[in-house]
């Protein structure tokens, strides 16, 4: 596979990092999780309930788009990262364009909702979900997956890939 950047975009608890590590498993492609990448004050702010603004995010975007220039020389590799908007998405794209491959996973309101209740092992509260899906732009250059399955998920992006 050529050297692409496959970032999977969505709204917390839609199972970005779920899929990136099992995309990641079965193509050795490495992964990153774009949580990874937030300041400290963001992940603070997103504990206490609070929504990040615009200006929460430009930092933790430029520092996700700085690793994935540096890194995509080694090779592909594979970013989960929210990316609700496209100016968000312009930012994480930025001296790579054309070698960006977005994987949006779009599911029901009520199923993400049902996760994030269920998950103990992470910053995001379920109380913060609506204002995701407020901020979401659907991007229109994606590949669109609605499936629950992870293998299925999995093998509809495998089949979306280029061949080397």
């Amino acid at each position: 596979m050529p050297n692409l950047v496959l970032y999977i975009i969505g709204v917390s608890g839609c199972g970005k990092s779920t899929i990136g590590r099992s995309l990641s498993e079965k193509t050795g492609i490495p992964f990153y999780d774009g949580d990874d990448f937030h300041p400290a004050a963001n992940i603070e702010k997103m504990k206490a309930g609070q929504a990040l603004t615009d200006e929460d995010r430009w930092g933790w975007l430029a520092a996700i788009n700085q690793f994935a220039q540096d890194t995509i020389q080694e090779g592909a590799l594979i970013i989960a990262c929210s990316a609700l908007k496209e100016k968000y998405r312009r930012v994480l794209e930025k001296e790579l364009e054309g070698k960006c491959k977005w994987i949006h996973l779009q599911l029901d309101f009520d199923l993400i909702a049902k996760r994030l209740e269920e998950r103990s092992d992470h910053f995001m509260p379920p109380d913060l979900l609506a204002s995701q899906f407020e901020d979401l732009e659907i991007p229109k250059n994606a590949l669109h997956i609605t499936n629950v399955e992870v293998k299925d998920t999995v093998a509809q992006i495998l089949a979306s890939l280029p061949k080397q």
